[in-house]
């Protein structure tokens, strides 16, 4: 997810945007004062209150509209910028060629904050420079204060719009952070509950079954390889690692790792097939899960096929074995008894990706062939 689109980073512009709404308030009191205050100096008072006017309703609007992130859009910020070079423009026209002070005076910061705000940046440069533009082009004589004035508005943009971008990283960095350390601890303590209760007693059935000898003993092999499948997992799951967004991993050197002699046969295309860390993180899992099916229905010699596809827009996978096939409604029997296997190992990991996955199963073996887009992340 990008730390712009991030409930962090959204969160973070609502309460910028929530300031500005004061602050346009208190800068739109400032020009209204000023301007009646000047009013003598209008060569036309009634455009100068229908501009004042409109500074009145647009701040009551702007307001109501940043408020809410799904009305930020591009047309709203282009026409909250465009009001305010043309009430800079319209001052010539109110006041006269000589005017001294422009018409809607520091008004047009929330504009430029406002730009600052949602494009960062980049944003606040482009609306600085517009706004200083505007300003200094229609004065016969530039002092000081509209140097000074000019100026602000190119570096206070650009300067509040990086103050934005930082605090959307940091927040969304933090959020990022806060969600790995509860996801370690959730680990941590499902790994405890396992250990303390499941993993002992599978071990005390495996224990009694061979003492018992018969049909109990094969129930004591079924809990020794249960108790080891379950072992493996809570160490597959301690090794697990947050990454970053932008992090990316060879899926044919990962693929590659899971070759096993003879039972295990891998292939790849000749070159890296790089995907988002968590994407090919997920296929690696899926295709873990389907050889651990092979081993656990098939046999523990059972041969394998892994086959890796890569075109631009997507990869497709697929695993197959020879074995005799999942009997009819075996899958839909795991399922409604609890066994999630296929439905979350497989399937579920499959479709958050936003990819498919197929069964085809029968006398000839099961294969699995999956699709996944190669911009998808979990």
């Amino acid at each position: 997810m990008s730390s712009w689109t991030s409930p962090a980073a959204i969160a973070v512009e609502s309460r910028l945007f929530a300031a500005l709404a004061v602050l346009r308030v208190v800068v739109l009191v400032n020009a209204v004062a000023l301007n009646v205050y000047r009013a003598d100096s209008f060569e036309r008072p009634v455009a100068g209150v229908a501009c004042v006017g409109v500074m009145v309703a647009w701040t009551g609007f702007a307001t109501w509209a940043y408020a809410e992130p799904r009305r930020r859009t591009a047309l709203l910020l282009a026409a909250d910028l465009a009001l305010a070079v043309g009430l800079l423009l319209a001052t010539p026209l109110v006041k006269g060629a000589g005017f001294s002070a422009s018409l809607p005076g520091f008004w047009v910061i929330g504009a430029l904050l406002a730009w600052a705000i949602h494009y960062r940046l980049v944003g606040g440069l482009v609306a600085g420079v517009l706004l200083a533009t505007a300003d200094l082009t229609l004065r016969q004589d530039v002092g000081q204060s509209d140097y000074g004035n000019a100026f602000l508005l190119l570096i206070g943009g650009p300067i509040v719009g990086f103050m934005c971008q930082s605090l959307q990283e940091m927040a969304t960095e933090r959020d990022a952070a806060e969600r790995s350390a509860a996801m370690a601890a959730e680990r941590a303590r499902l790994a405890r509950v396992v250990h303390d209760g499941v993993l002992q007693v599978l071990a005390l059935v495996q224990r009694r079954g061979r003492e018992l000898g018969g049909e109990a003993a094969e129930l004591g092999l079924v809990a020794g390889e249960q108790e080891r499948e379950l072992r493996r997992l809570i160490q597959a799951q301690d090794a697990v690692t947050t990454v970053g967004d932008d992090e990316t991993v060879d899926l044919v050197a990962e693929l590659t790792r899971l070759e096993h002699g003879a039972t295990v046969t891998v292939s790849t295309p000749g070159f890296p097939v790089e995907l988002p860390a968590g994407t090919a993180h997920e296929l690696v899992a899926v295709t873990r899960a389907c050889l651990d099916n092979v081993r656990r229905h098939v046999g523990e010699d059972a041969a394998a096929w892994v086959l890796l596809q890569a075109a631009p827009d997507r990869v497709e996978l697929s695993v197959r074995d020879d074995g005799p096939g999942i009997p009819a409604g075996r899958l839909d029997e795991a399922a409604a008894q609890g066994r999630l296997g296929v439905s979350e190992s497989i399937r579920g990991r499959i479709a958050d990706l936003g990819g498919t996955a197929e069964l085809a199963t029968g006398s000839f073996g099961t294969e699995w062939e999956f699709v996944v887009p190669r911009t998808a992340t979990t």
